[in-house]
């Protein structure tokens, strides 16, 4: 091994698919070992770190539709975990600009307490009884000559429910196919050949990814959805499937955001927030917007009758880390000067590459298909007409611990 080898990839995937397709039996990841603790105490440590998680979705937002004019979509949970184990192994400048670039303030929170809250929150949300058909997992593949820290390891699996495999990065085609295929795996063929380049001197990739897959508690009837107009912006109109459903909807007017909030639940313990501004107002309301909004909405829920549109749609997201976390102070561990002696020892490591990559797919039903009819009492009034055919923002978030799973801006739904 050249005495120069870098650690010359950070792999983070995070998937969202709500597909009609049945769900395949995939990988549930190690479960976190029974410490003994209560539900209530596992919870609570998980709900620690749930307003750091939200802060950070909000600040990655920022600076992703900076210069982004099209669909956003991405999983904050996928990139705060992957990130908070790289820091087990970070030293000095380069561990602090980690957790304080993933919004935690290391003067008010103890760092066991937010390796506590990630581990308490991958158990969580990898339980087999989840109603919600999520799994994450997390893979360490270490150069079969390479020698990393045996404290790093131990704390990554133990913490993080990841899973060590050795690989031979000489072989730059064979370990591209080995991650490649884990990856596919885990997200149930929705992400495929993430790995286009690899180099030779890598010494460990680690590879993140979360997948979803949900059916809404009351679906959209196939035949009600039709063709509609999308205005993308003033000069652009596209035709998209648009569902389509008279009932009764958990629906808002927001007028501190000038935006109509939808929440939509899956079966089990996720709920979607489907917010639409007003035209002209997207950026009006995306500096209102504050994740107490939506707390405050999941505390008063009410359902009225309405009149929805809402379209069918798969987008994708991909974003290369080094540059958008760069941007929020995360900077040394993509430097020469990365202190990651945690990792190895043997030699110096530096972090050359991260990539995310989350996809989402809304349809009538979600994960299954369903003969069922529902019927709704509506009132004798004359229901809104709430069309989601303009550029509307999505955010998925985990009820029990409180995080937000994934968030999205749809600007173009025929766009991949």
């Amino acid at each position: 091994m050249p005495s120069s080898t870098t650690w010359g990839l950070l792999l983070l995937a995070g998937l969202c698919c709500l597909a009609p397709a049945s769900l395949a039996d995939g990988p549930q990841g190690d479960a976190v070992q029974d410490t003994g603790a209560s539900q209530h105490d596992q919870e609570a440590a998980s709900h620690k770190i749930a307003p750091n998680l939200a802060d950070f979705a909000i600040n990655f937002y920022s600076q992703v539709q900076l210069c982004n004019e099209t669909n956003i979509f991405f999983s904050p949970v996928s990139v705060a975990t992957a990130f908070a184990m790289l820091s087990l192994g970070a030293k000095g400048e380069t561990h602090t600009q980690i957790l304080e670039g993933l919004d935690f303030n290391l003067t008010e929170r103890a760092e066991a307490d937010i390796h506590k809250g990630f581990q308490n929150l991958l158990h969580t949300l990898n339980k087999p009884d989840n109603q919600l058909q999520l799994t994450t997992g997390n893979g360490l593949f270490i150069n079969e000559s390479a020698k990393l820290v045996g404290k790093f390891l131990e704390d990554a699996k133990k913490l993080y429910h990841s899973e060590a495999f050795s690989v031979n990065f000489r072989d730059s085609e064979a370990a591209k196919k080995q991650i490649n295929d884990y990856v596919e795996k885990g997200t149930q063929g929705k992400i495929v050949d993430l790995v286009q380049e690899l180099d030779e001197d890598t010494v460990f990739a680690l590879v993140n990814y979360i997948f979803f897959k949900g059916k809404w508690e009351k679906p959209f009837e196939v035949d009600q959805t039709t063709e509609r107009d999308f205005h993308v912006d003033a000069a652009t109109t596209v035709k998209v499937p648009m569902m389509h459903r008279l009932g009764m909807f958990d629906l808002h007017y927001c007028d501190h955001m000038s935006s109509w909030v939808l929440l939509m639940d899956y079966v089990g313990n996720a709920t979607a927030f489907f917010i639409l501004p007003d035209e002209g107002k997207m950026r009006h309301m995306q500096c209102s917007f504050t994740p107490e909004i939506l707390l405050n909405f999941l505390g008063k829920r009410s359902l009225r009758s309405a009149d929805l549109y809402l379209p069918k749609l798969s987008i994708s997201g991909t974003y290369d880390l080094k540059t958008i976390l760069g941007q929020m102070g995360v900077t040394k561990v993509f430097s020469n000067g990365a202190e990651l002696s945690g990792i190895s020892e043997e030699v110096p490591l530096t972090l050359s590459k991260a990539l995310h990559k989350a996809v989402l797919t809304i349809d009538e039903r979600g994960t299954e298909a369903s003969g069922a009819t529902v019927l709704e009492a509506i009132p004798m009034s004359v229901p809104p007409t709430v069309e989601y055919n303009r550029p509307f923002l999505v955010i998925i978030y985990d009820r029990i611990t409180k995080a937000p799973l994934f968030v999205g801006k749809v600007v173009n739904p025929s766009q991949k």
